[in-house]
């Protein structure tokens, strides 16, 4: 169904504001993206960013829009996991299926690319332009240099809210009656550092693995770039025996990495230097509700739903909103109201549930990766979901390399966990557990579950 033009604000340069302008485009709509930051174009990268993970979902959102081979090029494919675990050799753990892959990605080149591709669509970008304030039932923005300095006035038909986290679009809609809104801090923080590629531009571990040293309390991980390049981060507690607060000096850095990742001792001086350099980030999930107000101002992506980013699904959920929006706009036409309903409706339930996800694959990546038991446990998983491709898929599988709902993942995840937890009780699993007898366990127990 087609719609009637529109004159629409998206305040957030990000990947879903720059997305969701690509979006709107061929619909006719005219359409604005405003900024409080300079052009990300024209300035050097902060030290603020985890690479991105992109899955299934984002490049189906991409692949809409004929994105995809355009975005693979500056991407690398990532098949597995590389374990750095103390006193042990190296290992790896296969993602998925022959063939499934997550791709790292650089933020900064990607939202580079993003806006050349937002504009080219037709899209304008004001930047270094703050919205202060926005006037819900008539589509109004505000911006200035300064709270107190002279405001623009913009008034548009629709207002996205793109604008992250800490959105001051929601923050507005935060002041109405009845409105649900909730945070929490990991007490977990994150820093940013880089392994240099070798003299010859060559990556120094693995470039097709995601790099993991898990800690327990806090993990270490590495993910490639295309220039040899590592990006890492530190997740380390902010208070604590070992945590940030504890590091204030050269000499305490080089002691906590010689001690805790003794196979980065080439990159002490660089992973030193980048950790005094680089802010320290704190880590939210964000919940709100309701999305939307009447026909005029909705929330997309984090702005709505942020998440912590240990399933490497933040940027993948604002892509699959928008890749959700589209296919009600083409539904709906231009009936926005009943638009923004639906949209809302049909993405909350989803949006809590990879929250719920995120957090969880913290304790996995930090403390089980490493427990002999849990690594068992998948192996067996693994073995089944191979012999019953259609009875069982891994929980992860699901989240990253299909398209089908986050709140589905998380309750048949929940379902398969409880018969795991019961196969793990079974006399002898340790020593044989690639028979029969197991087998039938997890069918009787898929049966008692109503999984057929």
């Amino acid at each position: 169904m087609s719609q009637t033009p529109k004159n629409i604000a998206i305040v957030g340069s990000g990947l879903v504001g720059s997305l969701l302008a690509i979006y709107l485009r061929p619909y006719g709509h005219r359409v604005t993206v405003f900024d409080r930051r300079p052009d990300i174009r024209t300035v050097e990268f902060s030290g603020r960013s985890i690479n991105l993970a992109m899955s299934d979902r984002g490049w189906k959102a991409l692949r809409e829009v004929s994105l995809e081979k355009q975005i693979k090029e500056i991407a690398i494919p990532l098949n597995k996991r590389a374990m750095h675990v103390l006193g042990k050799p190296q290992y790896f753990q296969k993602y998925g299926k022959e063939g499934e892959a997550i791709w790292s990605i650089s933020r900064g080149v990607l939202n580079r690319r993003m806006i050349d591709l937002a504009e080219e669509a037709g899209a304008e970008f004001k930047f270094n332009e703050k919205v202060w304030d926005v006037d819900l039932p008539t589509a109004t923005l505000y911006t200035g240099e300064s709270e107190k300095s002279e405001w623009k006035e913009y008034k548009f038909d629709i207002v996205f809210g793109c604008d992250g986290a800490f959105s001051r679009i929601r923050h507005k809609m935060q002041r109405r009656s009845r409105y649900n809104y909730s945070q929490h801090f990991l007490d977990v923080g994150y820093k940013e550092l880089t392994i240099p590629p070798n003299k010859d531009g060559s990556h120094k571990l693995d470039k097709h693995s995601f790099h993991i040293w898990p800690r327990g309390k806090f993990m270490f991980i590495a993910m490639p770039n295309l220039d040899g390049s590592f990006t890492c981060t530190l997740f380390l507690p902010f208070e604590g025996e070992v945590s940030f607060e504890k590091i204030t000096t050269k000499k305490e850095a080089k002691a906590f990495f010689t001690t805790y990742f003794p196979n980065v001792m080439q990159d002490i001086e660089n992973l030193t230097k980048d950790f005094f350099n680089n802010p320290t980030s704190a880590m939210v999930t964000m919940k709100c509700y309701p999305w939307t107000y009447w026909d005029k101002v909705a929330l997309v992506g984090d702005s709505a739903h942020a998440v912590v980013p240990f399933y490497g699904q933040g940027m993948n959920a604002g892509f699959e909103d928008i890749y959700t929006l589209n296919k009600i706009m083409k539904e709906l036409g231009d009936d926005w109201e009943n638009i923004f309903q639906t949209f809302q409706k049909q993405r909350k339930p989803n949006a809590d549930a990879i929250a719920e996800l995120s957090y969880r694959n913290f304790i996995e990546m930090s403390s089980k990766t490493a427990d002999p038991s849990f690594l068992l446990q998948k192996k067996i998983e693994k073995w089944f979901a191979e012999k019953h491709p259609k009875l069982w898929e891994p929980t992860y599988s699901r989240v990253t390399f299909s398209d089908r709902a986050y709140a589905e993942a998380l309750a048949i995840g929940d379902i398969q966990e409880e018969i795991m937890q019961e196969v793990m009780k079974m006399p002898g699993i340790e020593e044989d557990w690639r028979n029969k007898k197991v087998e039938d366990r997890i069918l009787q127990l898929l049966e008692q579950k109503q999984q057929f």
